[in-house]
Order: C-alpha cells, then sequence, then structure tokens
C-alpha cells in the first residue's frame, strides 16, 4: 500500500531546525511509522525566517489578545507571520491525512502550551501555527508526539489517519449513494465501538443523487468528531459480544464459554485486545461471514503496527 501522507514537524524527523540549533527526533515516529506514513516536514518558525539559531519566542496574552512574541524582545511579534504562513498551506496541505505536531511549542503546540499573563505562565495556549492548521481542516486528525506514548491516544489517532485517509481515496475515486453506504457499513463496528452509529446510519437513509453532496459533507463531519473519543475496554467488549453473535449457530458450548472468558479477562485488564479478536479471527477463519470480513473493526491498520498488542 502506497504510504500516506503526514504533516509533521520538521524537527521530530531529526532535522536540526529547533531554536538551539538542535532537533527532537522521535525513534517511535521514524522507524515504525515511517514503514507506513510518508512524512511532510514543516518548521513555520524557519519558514517565516526567523533563522538558526534564534531566539526564543512564547505565548502572552494582553488585552485578552494571544500574541506569539519574544522572550527577551517583546516587539518581536511573529503571530500574524505564523498565522499567514499557516494559510498559505491551506491548500498544499489539501491532500494530508494527519499531522503530528510537537508538543509545548508557541508555534506548533496543540495543547496546554504555555501562556503567560503578567508573567505568570498558564498551561491554556495552542500554538499559533497548529491553530490555524486546524481551521484550515477542522476534519484533519491531529497529535502531538508526546501524546502518542499514549497506547490508548497513539491507537485513536492512527485509526483516525486510516479512516481519513479511506474517505479521501473515496472522494477521489468519485462518490456514490452506495460507496458511501459500503463505506459506513465497513466502519460500522468500529464507530459502534466509539459510541451510537445509529444517528449516521439514520442520516445515510436520507441520501440521495441529488443531496449526496451535502449528506456526505456532514457524515464525514460527524464520523471524525465520533472517532475523537478513545474507546474503553468495556466499549470494545460490547462489540466483541456483538461480533460473536455472528458465530452462534457455529460454535459449541466450549467455544462460548471459553469467548467469554476471554472478553471479561480483556475487559479486566488481564489480556490486551490482540487475544480475543485474534480468538474471533480463528473461528471467523474457520466459518467465514462476509459482513465480518468486510468490516474493518479487527483489522482497521497494519498489524504490524502492533497497536491492540497494548490496548
Amino acid at each position: 500500500m502506497k504510504k500516506i501522507p503526514i504533516g509533521i514537524s520538521s524537527c521530530l524527523l531529526g532535522e536540526n531546525v529547533r531554536f538551539d540549533g538542535g532537533n527532537k527526533h522521535n525513534a517511535y515516529i521514524t522507524g515504525t511509522l515511517g514503514e507506513y506514513f510518508e512524512f511532510l516536514p514543516f518548521c513555520p518558525e524557519v519558514a517565516i525566517g526567523l533563522g538558526i539559531p534564534r531566539p526564543t519566542i512564547h505565548l502572552i496574552k494582553t488585552d485578552n489578545q494571544l500574541r506569539c512574541v519574544g522572550v527577551k524582545d517583546a516587539t518581536l511579534d511573529v503571530t500574524d507571520r505564523l498565522r499567514n504562513y499557516a494559510l498559505a498551506q491551506k491548500t498544499a496541505q489539501a491532500h494530508l491525512s494527519g499531522y503530528i505536531f510537537k508538543k509545548d511549542s508557541p508555534s506548533c503546540g496543540v495543547e496546554r502550551v504555555k501562556v503567560y499573563t503578567h508573567n505568570q505562565p498558564h498551561r491554556e495556549g495552542v500554538g499559533i501555527y497548529a491553530q490555524q492548521i486546524m481551521a484550515n481542516n477542522p476534519l484533519l486528525p491531529v497529535e502531538e508526539e508526546g501524546r502518542l506514548g499514549d497506547a490508548g491516544l497513539r491507537e485513536n489517532f492512527i485509526q483516525r489517519v486510516y479512516v481519513y485517509h479511506r474517505w479521501q481515496t473515496l472522494l477521489q475515486e468519485g462518490l456514490t449513494v452506495q460507496k458511501l453506504t459500503h463505506f459506513h457499513a465497513r466502519h460500522k463496528l468500529i464507530i459502534m465501538s466509539h459510541g451510537n452509529y445509529q444517528p449516521l446510519g439514520q442520516l445515510l437513509s436520507t441520501a440521495t443523487q441529488e443531496n449526496l453532496t451535502q449528506i456526505a459533507d456532514d457524515y464525514i463531519v460527524q464520523l471524525m468528531t465520533i472517532l475523537k473519543k478513545v474507546v474503553t475496554r468495556g466499549q470494545h467488549v460490547n462489540v466483541l459480544q456483538h461480533i460473536q453473535g455472528y458465530l452462534k449457530k457455529e460454535l459449541g458450548a466450549d467455544d462460548k464459554a471459553e469467548l467469554g472468558e476471554i472478553f471479561e479477562r480483556y475487559r479486566n485488564g488481564e489480556l490486551p485486545l490482540i487475544v480475543p479478536i485474534t480468538l474471533l479471527k480463528h473461528h471467523f477463519r474457520k466459518t467465514p461471514d462476509p459482513y465480518i470480513e468486510d468490516s474493518f473493526y479487527m483489522s482497521p491498520y497494519p498489524q504490524e503496527l502492533n497497536l491492540i498488542n497494548q490496548l
């Protein structure tokens, strides 16, 4: 499969573009994720001409306005330059399927960036460049490299990247009511694990060729919003039990008991998600089901990423 295009802060790839001339190389990103993602690096601070090395900048709030200025020289205000650079990238970045930002950065941080008010820091800000990139495309899955260390957040981000990439591919191939319905069917169990899938199904039931564009726009906004919620073990168990229902005529009492035990051990944190999914796949290999085989839930991304081994 062709690698998925992902925007990324340049320093995370090992490029020496930091204010001190260094980098923040992330081995997991360049190693593991680099096997599946094509990274397109951006360093907005260098792009607007601040140079390497450069004076440090930070976020301040003054007169209820957020500005990005020099730490030692407050007359160095780069707020508008950062925002305008991000705006200028809107078309060039439209094909991206995700973005990984540098945490804590006044230009690239996604959340809890220090904002200084009367010289007192409060972790309440968003980097100026990152904020505009997210505004350019609210559907774009974004994450900070620091949060990728959390297994749940890491899996959630990568799952959203793959779902959004499949959506982009669907649009490129040409959207029809049938293709949209099939897309939903293949993701239905994933949606179920995150929350209530029925509103999306009801929305699609109103789709016609005449209103297809509007329905599709509403659908993907709601879908990407639902997927932002990290799935709990209990929610996964509900879906696993639902999937088991497709085997109710094929499984004997011992197999049902074994699955039930594995599900509960997973719910209690004794086993990773890979265990019940592997067992279910084993049963479906013996008695295939077209719907389950077509669903992305048990194979949402390449298994080599080992994400569900840690959930």
